[in-house]
């Protein structure tokens, strides 16, 4: 693990301090918890702009995904 130096507003190091007391933990485990949910965050809406990029670039055809629509169907 390393250490590292970071700059925070007042009242967000505030807010952090009062929800990490309310949550049993650390500042540094709820600081690495948020990095690390928003990294996931992140990268899900990453893949979310390649794909929509993606279908943009190849629109779905008419009957692309009838055979998906039928399978569906008869599983219900």
């Amino acid at each position: 693990m390393r250490t590292v130096q970071m700059t925070l507003d007042d009242d967000l190091v505030q807010a952090v301090d009062r929800v990490s007391k309310q949550l049993h933990t650390s500042r540094s485990a709820f600081t690495r918890k948020a990095l690390r949910e928003a990294l996931v965050h992140y990268n899900l809406e990453q893949q979310e702009r390649k794909h929509r990029r993606g279908y943009e670039r190849h629109p779905v055809a008419a009957d692309e995904f009838s055979v998906w629509e039928t399978e569906c169907a008869l599983s219900h």
